[in-house]
């Protein structure tokens, strides 16, 4: 057995969404078992401030700031990655956009972005950085990708986000085709489906978490630590046989409720 399941020595990663939220959490939680991590995000000052609060412990956290929105810019992405490594280890998807409108007044610009952003984007992505996850992966040691969808892809939120839901379940399919596929070339696809979180993306978990807690079986929102450490099981040595599953972390509202 492994001395350490869960050690990221020597690993390299790349965070989309790195700089707030639960890509910052995923990337601090790497950092702490021993990875180099990229992060990228649309705003170039919030991922530079994000890095080097990150890195002030002593890790590495780089910034590279990029819009992913278009297949143009997930190129650009990688190319920048390509300069700078030979490899990639892991990849974590977790760039994201939500909208919500009523139904009768649901915009077209509402659906396209959180299409391209969460559905399109993880997999342009993952498709043009597939040379470096597969340069350095081996049965022993896979290369990951992680896509980061949400509860919303496995069940009804009341409120009338379309694209959101539509995105993040066609995610959670997309994560099991994309395994199907890549685990020839030793790249493992997961997917990890957050529940309350506080963050940008999730406000009433951030601003009213007490009140959200009453509606988790655990009787509480998540933590950093259970994001991070999610991401660190499917990144490490000890979720290297689990292959195309989504686990919801959530507190127990999509399956235990």
């Amino acid at each position: 057995m492994a001395t350490n399941l869960f050690s990221l020595e020597g690993r390299t990663a790349l965070v989309t969404g790195g700089s707030r939220g639960i890509g910052k959490m995923i990337a601090a939680g790497f950092i702490e078992q021993g990875a180099k991590v990229y992060i990228s995000s649309r705003k170039p000052a919030d991922c530079d401030a994000t890095a080097e609060e990150l890195s002030a412990g002593g890790g590495t956290c780089i910034s590279l700031p990029q819009d992913i929105s278009t297949v143009e810019g997930c190129k650009a992405l990688a190319a920048r990655i390509g300069e700078l490594e030979p490899s990639l280890d892991i990849l974590v998807n977790n760039a994201g956009a939500a909208w919500g409108a009523e139904f009768d007044e649901f915009p077209e610009s509402g659906w396209d972005k959180v299409l391209d952003l969460n559905l399109k984007s993880p997999f342009f992505l993952t498709q043009a950085l597939h040379a470096k996850l597969a340069a350095g992966a081996s049965q022993e040691k896979p290369a990951k990708v992680i896509m980061i969808a949400s509860i919303d892809g496995i069940r009804l939120n009341p409120q009338e986000t379309y694209s959101y839901h539509a995105s993040k379940s066609g995610l959670i399919y997309l994560t099991r085709r994309m395994a199907a596929r890549l685990a020839r070339d030793w790249i493992v696809v997961t997917g990890i489906a957050p529940g309350p979180f506080a963050s940008q993306m999730n406000r009433d978990a951030r601003d009213h978490g007490d009140e959200v807690a009453k509606r988790v079986p655990m009787r509480r929102i998540g933590r950093d630590d259970d994001m991070a450490g999610a991401a660190i099981f499917l990144a490490s040595r000890a979720g290297d046989y689990v292959v195309g599953e989504t686990i919801a972390v959530d507190g127990g509202i999509a399956l235990a409720t």
